[in-house]
């Protein structure tokens, strides 16, 4: 039979991902997306079809995590037979900014999303199941390498959010008999990840910069190191999680950490450049507590999912400079053509 997967965020990076996934799979998909007065769906444009089309595999609906009645009468209306959670104010940096808003999207949205999705599954009969995106960000200043069983020491609003978030999970699971997965995922990044993110953010600059539109790429701490892999085989674990005989918690991680730095150098290199000579630290960058080394243990997915990354360290860096450099060289064009072009420049 043909099923049917509920996404949120699916305009994100991790749902255009997920959601090509689903749709080679065979899943009817459906996504929600929030109100905005321009069109956000860039990621999703190549899977997306007009409604009114028969056979269409994605739909969208307007939804959001701060509306739980909204929530509920989306999943009536789907009838899913797998809830993805993936939205969220995922920025860390920002949600120092927006702590509020973080915590009511982050943590209370879940607890909208778990109430709604308990009352679907008591009304439909369905044996539905539901898929949290937990971050590394939870463990914060807990020494690596962190597994499951690693204690949580978050160190930003967002990272309070996914903690509390997860523990919710936990605690609907065991009282409620559902099937949630909680999917701890260490960073991974490709080139759909949004470019206030310091991966893509480094890459953006370096094609910029060398196609000569960027004269100055500004960071902040560079000594942070993190467990880097590809979106694309991360959201494949996601989906295992979901095809188990009984819902748990799982890390999904490369089992490899790299500094800020190291990126940057490698990248800058990529293309024949010394990034010293474009890169400026810039205080504003820096958060008000840091999470100094994040380094994952995934040995419980890999022999419980037969889940292992595909693409290593090198091959990321350079799909995502490759990219950056062809968006860099089509602004070229445009320019030449006399468009005006607005960009991350200004970072």
């Amino acid at each position: 039979m043909l099923k049917t997967a509920l996404i949120t965020g699916i305009t994100g990076q991790d749902g255009s991902y997920l959601a090509e996934l689903l749709v080679k799979k065979g899943y009817e998909v459906h996504g929600l997306i929030r109100r905005a007065s321009t069109f956000n769906t860039g990621r999703i444009d190549h899977l997306y079809s007009d409604p009114h089309e028969s056979g269409a595999s994605v739909k969208l609906h307007y939804g959001d995590l701060s509306d739980g009645t909204g929530l509920g009468r989306i999943l009536e209306l789907v009838q899913p037979d797998e809830v993805y959670n993936l939205g969220a104010q995922s920025h860390v940096r920002v949600s120092f900014d927006e702590p509020e808003y973080t915590a009511d999207v982050v943590a209370t949205g879940t607890l909208r999303l778990l109430e709604a999705f308990r009352h679907y599954i008591a009304s439909s009969g369905k044996q539905a199941r539901f898929y949290q995106a937990g971050s590394s960000e939870m463990f914060g200043a807990t020494p690596p390498p962190q597994t499951e069983n690693t204690p949580f020491h978050p160190r930003s609003p967002y990272a309070v959010a996914k903690v509390a978030a997860h523990h919710f999970v936990v605690n609907y699971r065991e009282a409620y008999g559902l099937f949630l997965c909680n999917g701890i995922l260490f960073n991974h990044e490709s080139p759909r990840r949004g470019e206030t993110f310091v991966t893509r953010k480094i890459t953006r600059a370096v094609g910029r910069i060398k196609m000569g539109l960027q004269d100055k790429l500004f960071l902040g701490n560079l000594d942070a190191k993190r467990d880097w892999g590809f979106a694309g085989d991360y959201v494949e674990a996601m989906w295992l999680m979901l095809q188990q005989d009984k819902s748990d918690n799982y890390v999904v991680a490369t089992g490899e950490s790299h500094s800020v730095k190291e990126f940057l150098e490698k990248a800058f290199e990529y293309v024949g450049l010394d990034w010293q000579k474009y890169v400026e630290i810039d205080q504003r960058y820096f958060r008000p507590s840091e999470v100094d080394y994040l380094m994952g243990d995934s040995s419980k997915a890999h022999k419980q999912l037969g889940w292992k990354p595909k693409v290593s360290f090198e091959e990321l860096l350079k799909m995502m400079v490759d990219n950056d450099l062809e968006l860099a060289k089509r602004e070229i064009t445009l320019l030449d053509a006399g468009h005006k072009v607005t960009c991350g420049g200004r970072w």
